[in-house]
């Protein structure tokens, strides 16, 4: 069953946009080294592409940091639609305006299913500077371990 009424949506892919796609990466972006990297020389230790077992998701943070319970994200201008770089493509849209609609339906639901389970979310915009973000996320974990730590003894 075709996604759109649009036929140019329903064509079979060229070899040449076949061997794009296969060559996106899901995981060990630039971006997402980039910031582990700064993470790793500040001390944080983490988990890399887990996928968590949730209740109705089964979300695959690009971070995990176990322990404190936070996932962080590193999403794609493009793929994620982000409101400052994020754009529709001009060819194709009756395939790209859905996937990218699904995409961010997609993050919301593992979103709101890491929340529900205990667990703190962390997203960062591939554009975003790794440093800004490692101190983004350095910030969340030890606000995270400072709840954490203030619920036992309290």
């Amino acid at each position: 069953m075709p996604l759109s009424s649009d036929p140019a949506a329903t064509r079979p892919p060229t070899p040449g946009r076949s061997r794009n796609m296969a060559a996106i990466k899901r995981r060990d972006t630039q971006p997402e080294r980039a910031i582990r990297s700064l993470l790793h020389a500040a001390g944080k230790r983490y988990r890399v592409d887990v996928r968590l077992q949730l209740e109705g998701a089964r979300p695959r943070p690009d971070i995990v940091f176990t322990r404190a319970r936070v996932a962080v994200f590193v999403d794609g201008c493009f793929w994620h639609c982000c409101p400052e770089h994020g754009r529709q493509p001009s060819v194709n849209g009756g395939y790209w305006g859905p996937k990218l609609e699904r995409n961010v339906a997609r993050d919301r639901a593992a979103d709101e299913a890491l929340r529900a389970a205990g667990w703190t979310v962390v997203r960062v915009w591939e554009h975003e500077a790794p440093e800004e973000a490692k101190e983004r996320i350095i910030a969340v974990l030890d606000a995270t371990t400072s709840a954490s730590r203030d619920a036992r003894t309290g």
